[in-house]
């Protein structure tokens, strides 16, 4: 057994989100077109035999305990091989924004999970350990699996798509984050007046077409009225009058993002909206 192990726990965005109805469970039927990117948090795991788990951070209002899905990771993947003994401690260097529709805590628990299958000698399959992922939060799956895939049901139903063509993402968070509860509940209450054509998208990565995928990219989310949703409208603005091929927000906000086949033009947004003061970086495909 690897006593100490580092993994990348990548950023998640949505190229397409759209909600097929409410479940009898209480969540809801999900069918996206997501892709993991460059941008990452930098998970270190020390293990130990004390039987704890706990979580450190640099960001200070990370919780430590269960409530972090990182411990929740550790637990489940312990639970699941009878293993009382085994202890963790999870060190997570934060650099994907917090609240941003980016699952960034279900990259870091998606991390955790792969970081332990590989220390223990892989004794869970890929599918496996999204299986696994599954029980800790509804992203966890798609962030252990990555790539370029089609998600549907609650997240754990994970479809391999072809690679999304090389381009450049530039991914903003405006200063306010958005409750995912709060925003469902609120999606519940409206008629959903448009659909993503994410037949289309998938159609286009077929054939790696990134002007086709990039004109169909949306998310049923931007339809909620809410009065911070003109800041998303904003920033979509100035990525489109940027060069962007498209942009859109990712699940369910604050983060948006542009897509870009010129470098320069990416880079000139990047530049444009850090002047804003506000979280903006340039990201690619994993």
């Amino acid at each position: 057994m690897i006593s100490t192990i580092d993994e990348k726990a990548y950023a998640k965005l949505n190229i397409s989100l759209d909600v097929a109805g409410k479940r009898e469970d209480g969540y809801h039927n999900m069918v996206m077109v997501m892709q993991s990117i460059s941008l990452c948090d930098d998970i270190h795991i020390e293990l130990n035999e004390s039987g704890r788990i706990c979580a450190r951070s640099n960001f200070r209002f990370v919780p430590e305990d269960e409530r972090n899905l990182a411990v929740k990771a550790a637990k489940t993947f312990f639970a699941k091989r009878a293993d009382t003994k085994s202890g963790a401690v999870i060190s997570i260097k934060k650099h994907i924004p917090v609240g941003s529709g980016m699952g960034g805590g279900s990259a870091d628990a998606a991390a955790v999970l792969r970081a332990l299958n590989r220390a223990f000698g892989f004794p869970y399959s890929t599918e496996e350990l999204a299986q696994i992922g599954a029980e800790v939060g509804s992203d966890v799956p798609f962030c252990v699996v990555g790539g370029t895939a089609f998600v549907q049901g609650r997240g754990e139903i994970i479809t391999p798509l072809p690679p999304f063509p090389k381009c450049k993402f530039v991914v903003c968070k405006p200063s306010f984050s958005i409750s995912t509860p709060e925003l469902f509940k609120k999606l519940d209450g409206v008629p959903k007046r448009r659909h993503p054509d994410t037949a289309g998208i998938m159609e286009a990565l077929g054939t790696g077409e990134l002007s086709k995928i990039s004109r169909r990219m949306y998310n049923v989310f931007e339809e909620v009225n809410d009065r911070r949703f003109r800041r998303v409208s904003e920033i979509k603005s100035v990525l489109l009058d940027r060069g962007a091929l498209g942009a859109v927000m990712t699940g369910t906000g604050s983060a948006v993002f542009g897509v870009f086949d010129n470098s320069l033009k990416a880079e000139d947004a990047c530049a444009a909206l850090k002047k804003e003061r506000i979280f903006c970086c340039i990201a690619e495909c994993v």
